[in-house]
């Protein structure tokens, strides 16, 4: 019987290695796509020693914002059925803002790395998705129900309009296609060295449980909408954030 196949982008670190982790340990084959050749042969190490399958992660190298990329994750993929994508790759970037230039690509980065990464490895992947039972899973953030981020706000927020489209679209086919949408989450690369404990404290007096998010809560909120038991639940944004942004 032929194992399931998932693809994970930005499966290097933090979130996108625990999803691959989850999903590896649900019997997934599953490709992590990211740009640093050295953080994906550590994960996909790591991940396969811990399952005791050799080739369970298979990295693959690729900025998603070159169109030309998408070949290696083609070729990774090798002509087999697609059963589950995860759209996590993305990130703050900062930028100047002091000119009018500057402004403009200052955007133009961060929709790039948040919206245009997920639409192009998607698109790839459209004509192998499984049918039925496709799952196509975008990772959004809290900033995009709140606000506070610039440009990452209105990328992750671009993700959630359309979502609902690509839901409509595939939905015909039995595949589903829904956001999760983390909120604080410790033990990640996002903040990198701007997070301070006040930071920190600040955003754990937020939420309703008294604790951070860690990389593990998100990866378990994917593997549902990822499952059998998820196959009704299709166009929904998922918040996960201790009760930081109430459901609506």
């Amino acid at each position: 019987m032929e194992s399931r196949l998932a693809v994970v982008s930005g499966g290097g670190t933090g979130i996108g290695a625990a999803v691959a982790s989850a999903l590896v340990r649900d019997g997934y084959d599953v490709l992590v796509v990211g740009r640093r050749a050295d953080v994906l042969a550590a994960a996909a190490e790591r991940i396969n020693a811990d399952c005791g399958r050799s080739e369970a992660v298979v990295p693959v190298v690729a900025d998603l914002t070159e169109p030309e990329h998408l070949d290696r994750v083609l070729a990774a993929v090798d002509g087999r059925p697609v059963d589950v994508v995860v759209n996590n790759a993305g990130g703050y970037l900062a930028g100047e803002t002091d000119t009018l230039a500057g402004t403009a690509a200052y955007w133009r980065v961060n929709l790039d790395a948040n919206v245009l990464t997920a639409v192009l490895l998607t698109e790839a992947l459209r004509p192998l998705l499984r049918r039925p039972g496709g799952r196509v899973i975008m990772v959004s953030s809290i900033s995009a129900q709140r606000g506070g981020g610039g440009p990452y706000s209105a990328g992750k927020a671009a993700l959630h309009g359309w979502a609902y489209d690509l839901a409509a679209q595939l939905g015909p086919e039995q595949i589903t296609v829904n956001v999760v949408s983390p909120g604080y989450v410790a033990e990640t690369e996002f903040f990198g060295d701007r997070m301070t404990p006040e930071g920190h404290a600040k955003r754990v007096a937020a939420t309703l449980v008294g604790r951070a998010g860690l990389p593990d809560d998100i990866a378990e909120a994917v593997r549902y909408l990822a499952s059998p038991a998820a196959g009704y639940v299709t166009g929904q944004i998922l918040g996960v954030n201790g009760g930081s942004v109430l459901g609506r």
